[in-house]
């Protein structure tokens, strides 16, 4: 699923998205970042979970996908924080 990026957000990504730091249980969503295309599953573009722990540059984030939950390892990248 991809989807197009308004005029403003393309090019190069800001640096301060790629060293964003969470700390465990911070809620997070999934946003595939289009520029930055290598090591994200696609299907779980949308979703949001918990933060669990910190994995090298990655953050290990836990969600139910159905009933289900799953740990995914992510660069901050593809993260956005959730408020609440």
């Amino acid at each position: 699923m991809k989807h197009r990026k308004r005029i403003r957000e393309k090019g190069k990504i800001k640096l301060s998205k790629v060293f964003q730091e969470f700390k465990k249980g911070d809620k997070v969503a999934f946003v595939h970042e289009l520029a930055y295309g290598k090591a994200f599953p696609k299907q779980f573009h949308g979703l949001s979970g918990v933060v669990e722990s910190k994995r090298g540059r990655a953050y290990v984030v836990r969600f139910k996908n159905g009933k289900i939950y799953k740990e995914l390892v992510v660069r901050p990248i593809h993260l956005k924080r959730l408020k609440g």
